[in-house]
């Protein structure tokens, strides 16, 4: 997996990989984009923010830039951060590439940055974010209601977090579901992750 800087030398791959997944754009604020224009502006305003850090993904598997990810609300002072902004296409949703491209990031943030405080927040509807939250470890807080307004409708957003001594055991169930002896010929994952944690942690 190859993270990348977002730039906008990316957006002709990003809008080959948006093609025909309007319905992957659901819960995000931004999108679907009508022209590759409109995409590349979004792209270009991702990357010009100071105030968050956006990268492109790349699975090794295809070549070819599949999403994006960022760091946001970034809080040096109280080593809290968030992993968020999170767009991936249906054809790298739910693959090995998809878990790998979050883990780096949250690598990253808590091995060698040293925060202490990781973020997942998501739209209440939003299933399959909430799903994946709870998949990679994170641990509901709670939900604000009536958080904001997103494409003119009112949203509920819910809370996940990693803190503190929480991330090793996070951190080395993810390493143990990435090690490609936990794949078979045909890709698919031998173990899940929660039965990886569950054995690291005895249960």
């Amino acid at each position: 997996m190859s993270l990348e800087p977002l730039h906008p030398r990316h957006v002709p791959e990003l809008w080959a990989a948006a093609q025909n997944a309007e319905s992957s754009w659901t819960y995000l604020s931004y999108g679907p984009f009508a022209s590759q224009e409109a995409l590349a502006k979004e792209v270009m305003d991702m990357a010009a923010q100071q105030d968050r850090i956006a990268w492109a993904a790349r699975p090794v598997t295809t070549g070819e830039v599949s999403g994006w990810l960022s760091l946001i609300d970034i809080q040096p002072k109280n080593a809290a951060v968030e992993v968020g902004n999170i767009w991936f296409s249906p054809r790298m949703q739910r693959t090995r590439a998809a878990t790998e491209s979050i883990f780096l990031l949250l690598k990253l943030v808590a091995d060698d940055l040293g925060y202490r405080r990781l973020v997942w927040k998501c739209n209440a509807l939003n299933e399959p974010s909430r799903r994946a939250a709870e998949r990679l470890g994170f641990i509901y807080e709670g939900r604000h209601r009536m958080h904001m307004v997103t494409k003119g409708r009112q949203r509920d957003t819910d809370w996940y977090s990693i803190v503190g001594n929480e991330w090793p055991l996070c951190r080395d169930a993810l390493l143990g579901w990435l090690d490609s002896a936990n794949f078979g010929t045909d890709g698919t994952a031998l173990r899940g992750l929660a039965e990886i944690r569950a054995g690291l942690t005895g249960a």
